[in-house]
């Protein structure tokens, strides 16, 4: 919560946030890894914060200095459908830069011309220790901190017709808003059966389910730790429901001024406005004689 470069941790019980600085100055891989979750209840049962008010704060992304931000791509049957593409058998893995992290009341950026900037309301899932090699995916679970929601955008043009990886429709700045809350892995009943909606400009384009995942959450972190070493802190997007603004019978992207509402059950809910950047103006100086 807070300006850029100036958040601080908060968390939330029974609808009233409390200020975390007494146990941690940001809430990051070695704050999850290190027992932070147990520490801020701790902490509440000995009313060791002090309440914060929130109503006109800026809320920051609810993980700080995430080292990756992975994602998996077409994990809904009806996505990969409208996408007109063949069913995955394996998960589809790609990456954005980590810096494409933004608060959930954030403005999203469309960048200088983009004219195919499409919504994907997520769950993400965040890392709260390390994952190399695990034997199945039921030691995935205690790998697990909690979950977030994430908004992965994208360019499209950019994304399949400029050529190589999807990182480059991906990573622009804004592109991943994340949270309001890092939801602890045991708050959250049933990760695999949670609504998920998005709608802009007050229009719902996306409405599903966890349960209609191909890959289960544990299964993704299983898979992911096969081929790379996940580390505390670490962010999973695990794929959107159909609705997307590609998979229209007539492609709609968004637009300057448009707003984007999403939520998933039990992690809370992001608005954004966008807003089309400027390229930076040409500076030009002499050097005097």
């Amino acid at each position: 919560m807070g300006g850029r470069g100036q958040e601080r941790p908060i968390v939330q019980s029974d609808g009233v946030a409390y200020d975390l600085t007494p146990v941690t100055e940001r809430i990051d891989g070695p704050f999850l890894a290190g027992g932070g979750i147990a520490q801020a209840r701790e902490g509440l049962e000995q009313g060791r914060f002090a309440p914060v008010g929130t109503t006109d704060e800026r809320f920051g992304p609810p993980v700080a200095r995430p080292e990756k931000l992975l994602c998996i791509g077409l994990n809904f049957r009806d996505h990969a459908t409208e996408a007109g593409l063949a069913i995955p058998t394996e998960p589809i893995v790609f990456g954005k830069a980590n810096n494409t992290l933004s608060g959930p009341g954030d403005a999203l950026l469309l960048p200088p011309g983009a004219e195919a900037v499409d919504w994907e309301v997520e769950l993400a899932v965040i890392v709260g220790h390390q994952a190399r090699y695990l034997r199945s995916p039921d030691e995935a679970w205690d790998r697990i901190a909690g979950y977030a929601i994430s908004h992965d955008v994208s360019e499209r043009h950019w994304q399949h017709e400029r050529g190589g990886q999807w990182i480059k429709g991906k990573s622009f700045e804004t592109f991943n808003p994340l949270g309001p809350w890092l939801v602890p892995r045991s708050e959250v009943d049933d990760v695999g059966a949670l609504r998920m909606e998005l709608s802009v400009n007050g229009e719902v384009r996306q409405r599903g389910s966890t349960k209609d995942m191909i890959f289960a959450v544990n299964y993704i972190v299983w898979y992911l730790s096969q081929f790379l070493v996940l580390e505390p802190g670490d962010v999973i997007n695990t794929g959107t429901p159909a609705g997307v603004g590609m998979g229209m019978k007539v492609p709609v992207y968004l637009q300057e001024g448009d707003v984007v509402d999403l939520s998933i059950e039990g992690l809370g809910a992001q608005r954004h406005r966008c807003q089309r950047v400027q390229p930076d103006p040409v500076s030009v100086a002499h050097d005097s004689e």
